[in-house]
This record gives C-alpha cells, sequence and structure tokens, in this order.
C-alpha cells in the first residue's frame, strides 16, 4: 500500500479514461509512473467497488504474487517516481499477524485511516487470496472496533 499526501493509507492507481485505453493498459501506464516495473493483466483482476457520492468512481482492484526480490524492486522504484514526496510519501507494508497483545500488527494497521475502497479492498484481498486466516482476520477487525467503542462509552458517562 502507499501513504498518500494527505496522511490517508491507499494503493497505486489512477484514474483510466476507456476512450483511449483499455483498463489494463491505462492502468499499467499509471503504475508505470509511480511504480516503473510492474505490469498487470486481466487475470490479476480480483473485483470492482462503486464508490457513491458526488463524484461516482467505479475502483478496479487487481492484485498479483510477487517475489521477494520483485517487491524490492517495486520498493526502490516508488521511491524515485515523480510521485515521490509530493502524490505519495512512500510505500506501506502490510503486518500478517496480530501480536500477543491482540492489538499489535494487522489490527493497529486496520486502525488507520484508508482513502476511499481501500481499507475494504484490503480486508477482501487478504480474505480471498488466504493471505491471513478467516479467523484472525475477524479478530484483527473486531480489535479496531472496541477500543472507539470504549472511548464513546466512556465520553458518554462523562
Amino acid at each position: 500500500m502507499q501513504m498518500r499526501f494527505d496522511g490517508l493509507l491507499g494503493f497505486p492507481g489512477g484514474f483510466v479514461d476507456r476512450r483511449y485505453w483499455s483498463l489494463e493498459d491505462g492502468l499499467n501506464r499509471v503504475l508505470g509512473l509511480g511504480l516503473g516495473c510492474v505490469r498487470l493483466t486481466e487475470a490479476d483482476y480480483l473485483c470492482s467497488h462503486l464508490t457513491e457520492g458526488p463524484h461516482r468512481v467505479v475502483a478496479h482492484f487487481y492484485a498479483r504474487q510477487l517475489t521477494l526480490e520483485e517487491l524490492h524492486t517495486i520498493e526502490i522504484s516508488a521511491v524515485h517516481s515523480r510521485d515521490h514526496g509530493m502524490e505519495v510519501m512512500g510505500m506501506v507494508r502490510v503486518p500478517l499477524y496480530t501480536q500477543k497483545d491482540r492489538m499489535g500488527g494487522l489490527p493497529n494497521f486496520l486502525a488507520n485511516s484508508f482513502v476511499g475502497t481501500a481499507k475494504f479492498q484490503l480486508l477482501f484481498a487478504l480474505k480471498i487470496l488466504n493471505m491471513v486466516p478467516e479467523e484472525k482476520l475477524a479478530e484483527a477487525v473486531a480489535a479496531t472496533q472496541r477500543p472507539k467503542k470504549a472511548a464513546i462509552d466512556q465520553a458518554g458517562g462523562a
């Protein structure tokens, strides 16, 4: 994932004008500007989501398994992209574990703020790609909701 200029976490990507580009060609053009060395195909497609609001956007989500070497290459390319330091503050690895305190790792990561459908896309990918066992994923999501409820309860009693 990426830390964006506005402090929100999101996935690399951008807008594609379907009049000039196929979805994958446009996505690879946008990714090439930010990551340089990754190409996605129709086989990497996972899902699409419609975001409601003043600007309706269809967010198409792609995922691809990488070797550690490929990931390192992408991380290095991202630091040298034209958007680094302006639109994108850096790459962020998602922790795929939960610490013994049941908050460290993935639960703390999920407590961050995400842009648009990025959090839903992340949870969907972790589940559908079997990257985190479903029960552990549910526990991580539940752990992020407990502190908020406790803070609201305390504020209500004050």
